[in-house]
């Protein structure tokens, strides 16, 4: 059926404007009236060429978790005070700031006008509503918690992206002071050496070995810097593209919960995340099997959720929670006694969230404790760099006179 926008005025004489698929014009203006809504204008939509749509795609502004957590609590607010859906959506439409999200809750209204509900209008946008979103929003209109759901979401979403925040502000002085390093040995490799490689030059006399090194590797980058920015160049956008792969995200996620310093505070944010959205999603009613399908999906790590998904196999043969969750290997005592208590008292969900509460707290004091950590690690790669320069740049000018002696 085709496309057709159109303007309206409602109850209060208030502009609505909005899109919506039928037959014709005249099946919108009756579907409007007979929601109450007096139509305006309708007109048929222009249908976008992909062109138009990649390069609107290309050029569009992002749907932030600002904007997530904001949609999510408006709904709550508006579904808690009782206002019809429809009215809802298209309020938030015309006051949302983000053009992209507004655009998206438009297509969503005209998709609830057409008959569907509003899991399946979410989940025709899965870059800004994931699976765990939309799932979650389906538990509640078959439970009738629809506004419980959104205020778990917007609370969930605002924790989620605290911790994230918490992390980039702990590795923003490190990741500093590691660019400034790399910057500060490329300036001494191509200006600094080869200045005084001209000057040991005129002495014919046995330099220090870390002074042939740094030389060694100054004439090496000043003669081939062509090939050493190329070749880093294709290493990154390489490992990009590695990432980005089934086999290479799988072995990046598993990878990065053994780093040091910062591999152990990833593993107990993950299992933070999991005792939490294990938690909303088991409260909320999901089955077993879904909520593990569900939950996986929606932790971002593809090592992890391979783990999980795995747990599907014995519980489908009557196994329980905890006895499968063992089998994955990846989840700690703490976690495991929570499941094994929380399924003989029944109240797992409450349990877990428990579980939640006692990582994040864990995770909120590491991650401000982490620059604390890293600092003694840059001050002895710092000290290295320095030992290595005055060993090998220092040293013989230190002993210029017994060389130009000779």
């Amino acid at each position: 059926m085709p496309l057709f926008d159109y303007r309206a005025r409602g109850h209060r004489g208030d502009l609505i404007e909005g899109s919506m698929e039928a037959v014709s014009s005249d099946a919108v203006a009756t579907q409007l009236l007979e929601g109450g809504i007096t139509p305006v204008d309708i007109v048929e939509a222009k249908t976008k060429t992909s062109a138009d749509i990649k390069l609107g795609e290309l050029f569009s502004e992002k749907v932030t978790d600002t904007d997530l957590i904001q949609f999510s609590r408006q709904m709550y607010s508006l579904t808690k005070a009782g206002v019809p859906m429809l009215s809802a959506l298209h309020g938030l439409t015309q006051s949302t700031r983000n053009p992209t999200l507004s655009e998206t809750l438009r297509a969503v209204t005209a998709s609830l006008e057409a008959g569907r509900d509003l899991a399946t209008s979410f989940s025709e946008h899965p870059d800004i509503f994931n699976l765990f979103y939309v799932s979650m929003i389906r538990i509640g209109e078959t439970t009738g918690q629809l506004e419980d759901i959104f205020q778990q979401l917007g609370r969930y979403l605002e924790r989620d992206k605290r911790t994230r925040q918490q992390i980039k502000s702990a590795l923003r002085y490190p990741s500093f002071v590691l660019f400034a390093i790399v910057v500060a040995i490329g300036i001494i490799n191509i200006f600094v050496i080869p200045t005084f490689a001209g000057v040991f030059a005129k002495y014919d006399a046995e330099l220090p070995l870390a002074t042939r090194l740094l030389m060694m590797t100054s004439q090496f980058t000043v003669s081939h810097w062509q090939e050493v920015v190329i070749a880093a160049v294709l290493g990154f956008f390489g490992l990009r593209y590695y990432v980005n792969t089934d086999d290479g995200r799988y072995q990046w996620d598993r990878k990065k919960l053994k780093l040091p310093v910062v591999g152990n505070i990833i593993y107990r944010a993950t299992l933070a995340r999991f005792a939490r959205l294990f938690a909303m999603a088991t409260r909320a009613g999901v089955p077993l099997i879904t909520a593990l399908t569900v939950v996986a999906r929606a932790l971002d790590n593809r090592y992890v959720e391979e783990r999980i998904l795995s747990m599907q196999t014995g519980i489908e043969r009557g196994e329980s929670v905890t006895r499968t969750a063992a089998a994955t290997g990846m989840f700690d005592a703490l976690v495991m006694q929570m499941m094994a208590v929380g399924e003989e008292t029944g109240s797992i969900d409450t349990l877990l969230a428990e579980v939640a509460e006692f990582y994040e707290s864990e995770v909120d004091n590491d991650i401000e404790k982490l620059s604390a950590r890293i600092e003694p690690i840059l001050t002895v790669v710092v000290a290295g760099i320095v030992l290595v320069l005055a060993l090998g740049v220092f040293l013989p000018m230190w002993d210029l006179a017994g060389v130009a002696i000779k």
